[in-house]
């Protein structure tokens, strides 16, 4: 007989879910309106629905890829056959997300983060991006599998 899945656990998992499709919609905002990300990261915690999201994860995951950009999109184009200035913006923002995990949460599995960048792709982005997305953290990880990426 299977064991039922921990509520805590769960809650959890949704949080944090709920926390990386809230920073695409912020990241989305930020590349289209050169906003500062504080001020974005208050605009989405003013939300009404924002209450079940993981509010420390989803400013860690913002303020992380504010201050580290250059160095994801060097990542990302080390791995892509398309520089990041060419990139679709949602595209872009859930490969810094996702590669900002990789890099910095040793706590999320990166078969998790990636999972998650190729839902948010297909929820998020062109059709059939989520196959670019999928690509290039692939790639990635084969180059690198260390949980800092080399």
């Amino acid at each position: 007989m299977a064991e039922r899945p921990d509520p805590a656990k769960k809650a959890f998992i949704a949080a944090r879910h709920l926390a990386r499709k809230q920073a695409v919609q912020a990241l989305y905002q930020w590349a289209l309106t050169g906003d500062d990300m504080g001020e974005v990261i208050t605009q989405f915690k003013a939300a009404p629905d924002f209450a079940r999201v993981d509010g420390e994860y989803f400013t860690d995951l913002l303020r992380g890829v504010a201050e580290e950009a250059e160095r994801l999109d060097r990542t990302i184009h080390s791995v892509s056959e398309r520089d990041p200035r060419l990139i679709d913006p949602v595209e872009l923002g859930i490969l810094r997300l996702a590669v900002y995990e990789l890099t910095h949460r040793p706590d999320v599995p990166p078969k998790v983060v990636v999972n998650e960048a190729v839902n948010l792709a297909k929820t998020f982005g062109a059709e059939g991006s989520y196959r670019f997305v999928n690509s290039v953290l692939d790639r990635l990880l084969k180059q690198a599998p260390s949980p800092a990426l080399g």
